[in-house]
């Protein structure tokens, strides 16, 4: 058996998170919903806008998040990132071991610079608008992968939001690569409408002739595809990857296990927070699959750690409730 379950390629980022009214979003000149590259002046900027409401710092990184629910639901995980020696820096690489995640990062080998941040603006409605100032993990490339740890591992995992980046984007294909050449399946997630709405060539680049699993919502399929239907998704889905689930959101979400379609529905609650939704819904469905759960039973288990994160504040849920949300499906 190989010694890592999933081997995770991502950003490094620490969150700020704001709980603020809809009409704020409006004077910031945030775009709702979406994910939004900034520089650090833009980052300062809003910030000395914000002084006036509490933050919650967490750990983050879409990828992150999702190889830190694996762990927390007993995978073993590894996560290849880049972190500056800077106090942020080091609150990352500790939250990471703390959650039992192994990786690249070597404390007494840090480059100087600044960890990334991602301010994160949630309103009323539960959801969440991102800037996010990637600082030194706009530096990532083929240096951070482990390819020894790659090749151990039963599935790689890689997140969208590379693609901008014209080395993490190599990084990504070269773990691909590797992983392809290996024997280790595939994964990757679209992370964010604009990640597709502005870097598709790059994500194809990325998939390649097709990946084992896919990850996506409706809205980012949708622009992947040109669809105007869920129809449409999955046969272009199809085209991609072996598998795959496309998150709806309250509807619940669609599940493509290779030769069979499940509709699976979503319990109705009352979402806070939306913020890690996706990447929670990722971690458990790995984590599931990789521990011999049809993809069905995947689907169920990863909408229910969606659902409980998204009723509370916050990108991550705790050791104690990830763990009771897999002893369910146990």
């Amino acid at each position: 058996m190989p010694q890592f379950h999933v081997y995770g390629v991502g950003n490094a980022l620490v969150d700020l998170e704001y709980e603020i009214p809809e009409r704020l979003l409006g004077e910031l000149g945030v775009d709702k919903g979406l994910m939004t590259l900034i520089e650090e002046d833009r980052h300062h900027e809003l910030l000395d806008q914000l002084t006036s409401i509490q933050s919650r710092p967490c750990g983050g990184g879409s990828a992150a998040n999702t190889i830190t629910a694996l762990a927390q639901l007993g995978s073993n995980a590894f996560y290849s990132c880049k972190v500056a020696d800077d106090i942020t820096g080091a609150y990352f690489l500790d939250d990471l071991h703390a959650n039992g995640v192994k990786t690249n990062l070597k404390r007494d080998a840090l480059d100087a610079g600044h960890t990334g941040k991602c301010i994160v603006l949630v309103t009323p409605d539960a959801e969440r608008s991102m800037n996010t100032f990637l600082g030194i993990t706009r530096q990532y490339s083929v240096a951070e992968l482990d390819e020894e740890a790659l090749k151990d591992s039963t599935y790689v995992y890689i997140e969208g939001y590379l693609v901008p980046e014209i080395n993490a984007r190599a990084a990504a294909v070269k773990a691909r690569e590797v992983a392809e050449a290996n024997g280790v399946k595939t994964s990757l997630t679209l992370s964010d409408a604009n990640m597709v709405n502005f870097f598709k060539d790059g994500l194809m680049e990325i998939i390649g002739q097709g990946l084992d699993l896919v990850f996506s919502n409706e809205d980012e399929a949708k622009l992947m595809f040109g669809a105007t239907s869920m129809e449409d998704c999955i046969a272009g889905m199809k085209t991609i990857a072996r598998q795959f689930a496309i998150t709806q959101g309250a509807q619940g979400a669609i599940v493509y296990d290779g030769e069979s379609i499940h509709d699976i529905p979503a319990s109705k609650v009352t979402a806070v927070d939306t913020n890690g939704a996706g990447d929670i819904y990722a971690g458990a469905f790995l984590h599931g699959l990789t521990h011999g759960m049809p993809p069905a039973q995947c689907g169920e288990l990863a909408g229910n750690a969606a659902t409980t994160l998204i009723q509370q504040l916050g990108a991550r849920l705790t050791l104690e409730q990830m763990q009771r949300v897999g002893k369910h499906f146990a």
